[in-house]
């Protein structure tokens, strides 16, 4: 059998705003996210972890935020249209594990819904899917608040 391994991050800016997209969730919070798409940091890891442990690229080949069609495109699009890819070189997802960098909003609350909704764009088991968060303790620009960054890993097993 054989398996690879990918590794994504992302990070996003604040911005002025009343939410932010983290895992396909909508999370009230008292900015927002500077991006092209909806800034979900969380989603876009995972798309860039699953790109390179495919040998695929990363997202900014695919979805380049210099291309229209991709202003405002919510991370489940963009995660749908990255499973989509993988598949077609022969892979499928095994196993995908996140951490979402913030000081704030509070994500804990979300990541049921993040897993659940991670884990059918992937068309894997819930238990599959492992979502958590963590502050970065007040340090450098992400402890003052000043963006949301995510980290990913996949596993994927050729079909």
């Amino acid at each position: 059998m054989t398996m690879r391994i990918g590794h994504g991050y992302d990070v996003h800016a604040t911005t002025q705003g009343d939410h932010v997209m983290l895992g396909g969730e909508r999370i009230d919070a008292p900015f927002g996210l500077r991006a092209h798409s909806d800034g979900d940091v969380a989603l876009h890891a995972l798309c860039d972890a699953l790109l390179g442990a495919a040998g695929l690229g990363d997202i900014g080949r695919h979805f380049p935020d210099t291309e229209p069609a991709w202003a405002n495109a919510p991370g489940q699009k963009l995660l749908r249209r990255t499973v989509a890819l993988v598949r077609d070189r022969g892979w499928a997802a095994v196993n995908a594990d996140l951490t979402i960098i913030a000081e704030r909003p509070r994500i804990g609350p979300h990541i049921d819904a993040m897993r659940e909704g991670i884990a059918a764009e992937l068309d894997v088991d819930r238990r599959a899917v492992n979502v958590k968060a963590t502050t970065h303790e007040g340090i450098g620009a992400l402890g003052r608040g000043e963006g949301i960054a995510a980290h990913a890993v996949v596993l994927l097993e050729a079909r």
